[in-house]
């Protein structure tokens, strides 16, 4: 039994981020209602489909149960009452004042089912000159300050390629809703939750953030180097290139020792960090010289053996295929009669006694709708 069985959630959500964050909800156990329009959620149509069936909407939908109802309609509008009253939690990702002008607005919701949970993932929050815009992960990360960021330092600002933004901010509410459920043991109400695509992104700028609030000075692009502390990033092997993560002095000192450079650091221009970060071209050229006369392989194990983290560049085919990662379970698959097994990421969370499992593979569009609506 998932950690949250016997929670209900009523999921109007579509595309990715809402998805997502129901889909979190599901695998620790909920009993998720995806109500879809007529059409269905769009992303049913959307990237590789096998034996009829779209492998992205499987990544984010499994273990929920779809219905089908046109909330345009009176009808479609009393079934979703009807789940309303029986809920534990709605989330919805309209545009900030859509489910109001739909005939729910926060008023009508507490009225309903004052226990009720109602969460929001949209682009800007609720609040503010942006919130009738709509918004994508592409807009989101260029808003944030996160694309700004990325990129080569002569080169043009870069997205990140996985869609950020959507999963950044379906994981916060995910964790706000978990969150509210537990403050409802307490109060017996429940209270409205948001996300949104940029304050999540925002919120990840991390030490970039916080360099620009003690220098006001925006963040240079780096590329693959790190911004802060040198050296850092990619360095070249005899047959390939390798990622090395020296994060502070004790890791440099480990790093170079075992290119057998340890020296540098008695040299006025790599003494500290700061003078490595000013001599960063050098100091990489001088390292890319040694890591190059060895493989790929020799230099991960001796890097890691002396306690400095390193790894190899991996391609998707590669990293599906790992020990590791098989090991961790994190490809898995689900099954519907009659279709290809569709093997899709795994849970990234680990809990003993109330694991994450697949009880339901990806629904068809309203498969559940006697079951639920009967």
């Amino acid at each position: 039994m998932g950690a949250l069985a016997g929670i209900r959630v009523v999921d109007l959500t579509r595309i990715l981020a809402g998805p997502f964050c129901t889909q979190m909800l599901a695998d620790m156990g909920a009993e998720v209602i995806k109500v879809e329009p007529p059409d269905g959620d769009p992303v049913r149509g959307q990237g590789a489909i096998v034996d009829g069936y779209s492998w992205y909407f499987a990544q984010f939908n499994r273990n929920k149960k779809s219905v089908v109802l046109d909330l345009y309609t009176d009808e479609g509008k009393a079934a979703l009452t009807r789940l309303i009253e029986t809920a534990d939690v709605l989330v919805e990702n309209y545009r900030p004042g859509v489910l109001a002008r739909m005939g729910f607005d926060e008023a009508r919701l507490e009225a309903l089912n004052p226990r009720l949970i109602t969460a929001s993932v949209n682009g800007y929050g609720s609040t503010g000159p942006y919130v009738d815009r709509p918004a994508f992960d592409f807009i989101a990360q260029a808003m944030s300050g996160f694309m700004a960021v990325n990129g080569d330092p002569d080169g043009p600002p870069r997205r990140a390629a996985p869609p950020v933004s959507d999963l950044i901010a379906g994981l916060y509410c995910a964790f706000g809703v978990t969150s509210a459920l537990e403050a409802r043991h307490r109060t017996g109400l429940g209270q409205r939750v948001e996300s949104s695509l940029t304050g999540g992104l925002m919120s990840m700028m991390a030490y970039l953030s916080a360099e620009y609030f003690a220098t006001g000075q925006n963040p240079k692009r780096t590329g693959n180097d790190h911004p802060i502390v040198a050296p850092y990033g990619l360095f070249e092997a005899s047959d390939g290139e390798i990622a090395v993560a020296p994060s502070h002095n004790v890791m440099v000192t480990r790093f170079l020792g075992v290119l057998g450079l340890a020296d540098l650091l008695n040299e006025p221009d790599y003494a500290d960090n700061a003078r490595r970060m000013a001599n960063r071209p050098a100091l990489n050229a001088r390292i890319n010289a040694v890591t190059r006369t060895r493989p790929v392989d020799h230099w991960i194990e001796a890097i890691n053996k002396a306690g400095c983290p390193a790894g190899r560049v991996m391609g998707l085919d590669e990293v599906f295929s790992d020990p590791q990662v098989l090991a961790q379970e994190m490809v898995i698959e689900s099954v519907r009669p009659g279709r290809t097994p569709i093997r899709m990421t795994g849970f990234p969370v680990k809990m003993s006694d109330t694991p994450c499992r697949v009880h339901l593979p990806p629904p068809e569009l309203g498969e559940h709708n006697d079951e639920v609506l009967g």
